[in-house]
């Protein structure tokens, strides 16, 4: 049974856990507010070579096998979409369009926050299902996220995700046992090291813009979002008979703030980009709060 733990031990392995992350977002917050960088190109470069390698090395290693995850990407997949359900009354209560608030509700910040924590909580070894996790919220963010926002876009974009490309390649080389050059895999986690620190660095730069007006939307948000998240996953770790580490990383899963996507897709799709901007970032900014106690859940 789940319960909160205040060991001092404890304590301190999540304020080590969750320092580097802090500290490197922080660092890109103050560079942001001295130096104002335009971090679009960074941000492409980052999603488009680092992130695949991250994702592909670890793939392409030998202790990878997609199998093993199968039960664990079908209860994320199944959280988000709930989240999304339960997301909709919500928005009514609050009197805000749904299209601006159940998306950020949905998915989650898997990728800046989410393949980080799981790696300085549970090591190395982590990684794949990080990967899987984000994957699921990737696939899913670009399909039924974009229909949401536009029943118009083509899904055929999926298909052109560096990120995506990168999971089938990867998936395709683990199921079918391919062998891949030791030196090849080594390169491609040297290019994924770069991804981690630069999606934190990122997010950082982009909190300052966060305007403290208008805040209604954005608690409420903040505080729900992962309080659901924590419930649902609790509750799917145990109808899917989940392991102890995957229920775990489920349940960290479920208490990730929106993901910076939400703001992107937003401004492309002309959906009030600027209350999505701040749903997104105050939830983020919220994960100080409410990532320790997802963690003493599960520490």
């Amino acid at each position: 049974m789940l319960e909160l733990s205040f060991d001092s031990g404890i304590v301190a392995r999540i304020l080590g856990i969750l320092f580097p992350i802090v500290a490197i977002v922080l660092v890109g917050y103050f560079y942001g507010l001295r130096h104002n960088p335009e971090m679009k190109v960074a941000n492409r470069i980052n999603m488009d070579i680092f992130v695949p390698a991250l994702i592909l090395g670890a793939m392409a290693s030998r202790n990878f096998e997609p199998e093993r995850y199968i039960g664990l990407a079908g209860a994320a997949a199944i959280l988000l979409l709930l989240c999304g359900a339960l997301a909709f009354p919500v928005a009514r209560w609050l009197r805000l369009p749904w299209r601006t608030f159940v998306p950020p509700m949905m998915f989650n910040n898997s990728a800046n926050i989410g393949i980080p924590l799981a790696v300085l909580t549970w090591g190395e070894s982590a990684l794949p299902a990080a990967v899987i996790l984000y994957t699921v919220s990737n696939v899913l963010h670009f399909s039924v996220g974009v229909h949401m926002l536009d029943s118009h876009a083509s899904l055929l974009r999926l298909w052109r995700n560096p990120t995506l490309i990168s999971v089938a390649v990867g998936i395709t080389i683990a199921v079918l046992r391919i062998p891949v050059w030791e030196p090849v895999v080594t390169a491609l986690q040297l290019l994924g090291n770069v991804a981690v620190p630069l999606l934190l660095f990122a997010l950082g730069v982009r909190m300052r813009h966060v305007r403290f007006t208008d805040l209604g939307a954005p608690l409420v948000g903040a505080l729900v979002r992962p309080v659901v998240g924590i419930g649902l996953a609790w509750v799917l770790a145990g109808l899917l008979g989940l392991n102890e580490r995957d229920t775990a990383m489920l349940l960290v899963f479920g208490a990730l703030p929106p993901a910076v996507m939400n703001f992107l897709f937003a401004e492309r799709y002309h959906q009030d980009p600027e209350r999505v901007a701040a749903i997104v970032l105050i939830g983020n900014l919220a994960t100080v709060f409410m990532l320790p106690l997802a963690l003493m859940l599960v520490l």
